[in-house]
């Protein structure tokens, strides 16, 4: 993302919520670092349904998987900003989520449980073949207990991983969310079984306090 002063938030004075009655501090604060995020106000210029778009930006400014032309799987795809990204790129994209989603230009939008053992199959035909890139940035809930947080996103993204392994072309990419620490050592073998290169990243628009990172893994081998 362009660091400009509309990006970056210089050259504006910060906006300090005030006190109120009905409005709690943490409330307050989360407030308050919502009307100072500079992605926040891009996102909202640029017609994403969430800073997470730039997320994903971001991700593929450095390893360019998002190519004019690929099949995109986007799970746990609500509200729809890494979707709406992997479309503008020129990406035919099916997304699946167990919450609706408004619908988004040139996606195709399937209400699914990732847990059932149909899905793969249900998505590889709304793509007409197998995919180019499955990507997800689902967590779960956070509990403020920041292994327990580790541990629900962790399994959410092995889900994410076993409908990767079944639909991915030779070649492809898998893109998904996890705290901080990382893949396990379990998800990080498997991956590193299937997939030539496996990174973990933590791209800029994920804000500095945050203990999320993303894993990238690319050259699917079967």
């Amino acid at each position: 993302m362009k660091k400009d002063a509309g990006a970056s938030g210089r050259g504006r004075e910060p906006v300090r919520v005030k006190k109120s009655r009905g409005r709690t501090a943490s409330s307050r604060q989360w407030l308050q670092r919502q009307l100072n995020d500079p992605y926040v106000a891009a996102a909202r210029q640029k017609g994403y349904r969430s800073r997470a778009a730039f997320k994903l930006i971001e991700l593929d400014s450095k390893y360019h998987f998002l190519k004019k032309g690929a099949k995109v799987l986007d799970l746990g795809a609500a509200p729809g900003g890494w979707s709406q990204v992997a479309a503008e790129r020129g990406a035919t994209v099916v997304a699946a989520d167990v919450l609706e989603m408004e619908p988004v230009a040139g996606v195709t939008f399937l209400k699914a449980d990732l847990t059932d053992p149909d899905v793969p199959a249900r998505l590889k035909a709304e793509l007409d073949g197998p995919a180019d890139v499955v990507m997800t940035d689902m967590a779960a809930p956070t509990t403020g207990h920041r292994a327990t947080d580790h541990i629900r996103t962790i399994a959410l993204v092995e889900i994410a991983l076993d409908v990767a392994l079944d639909v991915l072309k030779p070649g492809g990419a898998f893109v998904g969310k996890v705290f901080q620490g990382g893949a396990t050592g379990e998800l990080l073998a498997r991956m590193k079984q299937h997939f030539r290169e496996v990174r973990h990243v933590k791209p800029p628009a994920s804000r500095a306090e945050s203990v999320e990172l993303y894993v990238v893994a690319l050259g699917f081998k079967n």
